[in-house]
């Protein structure tokens, strides 16, 4: 079998690559390389994978690249991604990899004809925006409300809608969850990124060791024609499972233990923000685990592993915990992407999108621990039951084969908009068909898209503009989630400019 590679340098690539070293039935490796020192690197690891590998330099997003990139392979494995804190210090090239490369590689792939690879694409779970209480479950299908100013997740929305809408006879678009990763400690010593995960997110973490054993086992069963075709053409969570389901405080907590401390030892409640996250635990997260049985470590075996991979951790057990909290985290709230720096600098924008306004901000530094309500580390036992329903506009429960054109009204009606078509045959959720939003735009998509994937076309589609509060008002579906962490009367639009500076603007009523 011969397959094609993107992002192998990456943290999920990296395991990707280690898992199918010493696989025999692959023959050759197209993989694309940006970075000669990272995939020099990449080889030095695994020697046994240059003699049939050829390296494809060049940039996802350039045509030639990806002609180049698929020729003459049965299977594509896209994890090419532009992720943060890389998103949010340079945000052209998220657009360049997340948007422009998937638009691309897709185009590349469908002028292929015939001879077209299929395509295993890796998205994200940050499409889902910020999830709380009550709706701490969610599952494909859920509404795609992408966090103001997260250009990553814009540009990763962009990338999957166009996989979902394309020609490609068999694709599969798989969201990624959160990810433990071997460099997840030393990333956090240099961006304030850590100051945006909200105490109380809902986490299912996956490692990156599982995250290689996946694209693995999807290799090993493609080679062995042992895939079913229900698999193709459908979007899946990458979950972790129960056992590693968690809050925000909980993933700070357990990095903090390695040196004997706690979260609330090195942050102030003030420290993070309160919204504008993404994390969610998954109802639906068996789904591609019992396709491809991945799901092998834990969250206490990753950060056990750590400890032993880096064993200065544990020098942290003797060293003054103020010395620590200064040169670890203290210093980073002057970083660009760190709530601190933003109120100094005054970029009231982010301020309203993670906070809900200065005012609330500057409330919250003069909090203390003790007058902050945190949620207790979640039972493995939770069920999503439990959990308040997201609502879809229809029987979200009812098959694929009896999904018929009042489904298809009902869905448009709940987004405020409308579908355009006045004859539909039942279970035909592959068929073009033309919708309209609240606002009047026209736009194609599957029912599949729109029904099952969540997708539904507002200006993040085409602009970095987050227009929700806006929205939220006549699209129930959006609403159902929106309103756990944001007031009906706030009425923003978030948005950024030519040159990525951040906006908030009060619109009317």
């Amino acid at each position: 079998m011969q397959i094609a590679i993107t992002g192998a340098t990456g943290n999920m690539g990296q395991a990707a690559i280690a898992a199918i070293a010493h696989e025999e039935y692959i023959e050759k490796i197209n993989l694309l390389s940006h970075s000669k020192k990272r995939t020099k690197k990449l080889f030095k690891k695994h020697k046994e994978l240059r003699a049939k590998t050829q390296i494809i330099e060049g940039s996802l997003s350039d045509d030639d690249v990806c002609a180049k990139l698929i020729n003459g392979v049965n299977i594509v494995i896209n994890m090419g991604a532009v992720i943060p804190p890389k998103s949010d210090q340079m945000p052209e090239r998220a657009i360049e990899c997340n948007e422009k490369g998937a638009n691309a590689l897709v185009s590349a792939i469908e002028k292929a004809g015939e001879k077209q690879p299929k395509l295993v694409h890796i998205s994200t779970v940050a499409l889902y925006g910020n999830r709380t209480a009550p709706h701490l479950f969610g599952r494909v299908g859920d509404p795609l409300l992408v966090s103001p100013f997260d250009i990553y997740s814009a540009t990763k929305l962009r990338g999957e809608f166009r996989v979902l809408e394309s020609n490609i006879k068999h694709w599969a678009v798989l969201r990624q969850t959160a990810m433990l990763h071997p460099n997840m400690l030393a990333d956090n010593v240099h961006d304030g990124l850590m100051f945006h995960t909200c105490f109380d997110a809902p986490l299912e973490w996956a490692t990156a060791h599982d995250s290689g054993i996946l694209i693995r086992n999807i290799l090993r069963k493609e080679a062995a024609n042992d895939i079913p075709d229900s698999f193709w053409k459908k979007c899946y969570n990458i979950a972790g499972g129960a056992i590693n389901r968690s809050y925000g405080i909980d993933t700070l907590n357990d990095g903090f233990a390695l040196i004997g401390g706690s979260a609330k030892q090195f942050f102030k409640p003030g420290y993070n923000a309160v919204r504008n996250f993404h994390g969610v635990w998954y109802a639906d997260g068996d789904a591609l685990n019992d396709l491809f049985d991945f799901q092998k470590q834990s969250v206490h075996d990753y950060w056990q592993e750590v400890l032993r991979s880096h064993k200065v951790y544990k020098m942290g057990k003797i060293v003054p915990k103020a010395i620590i909290r200064h040169f670890a985290v203290k210093r980073l709230l002057k970083d660009h992407n760190s709530p601190a720096y933003w109120a100094k600098h005054n970029d009231e924008a982010r301020l309203i999108a993670y906070f809900g306004g200065r005012e609330k901000y500057e409330k919250l530094q003069n909090t203390n621990w003790k007058d902050i309500a945190l949620p207790a580390r979640p039972s493995p036992d939770i069920k999503p039951d439990n959990d308040s329903p997201v609502f879809y506009g229809y029987d979200f429960n009812k098959p694929d084969k009896q999904i018929n054109l009042d489904d298809l009204k009902s869905v448009a009606q709940a987004h405020g908009g409308k579908v355009l078509c006045d004859s539909f045959e039942n279970g035909d959720l592959y068929r073009k068909l033309e919708w309209e939003t609240q606002d009047g735009e026209k736009f194609t998509a599957t029912p599949y898209s729109v029904l099952r994937a969540g997708h539904w076309h507002n200006p993040i589609y085409r602009e970095n503009v987050w227009d929700f509060d806006r929205l939220s008002k006549k699209d129930a579906i959006f609403a159902s989630v929106w309103y756990d962490s944001h007031e009906k009367d706030e009425n923003m639009r978030y948005s950024y400019d030519e040159n990525f500076n951040a906006h908030a603007e009060k619109i009317g009523e």
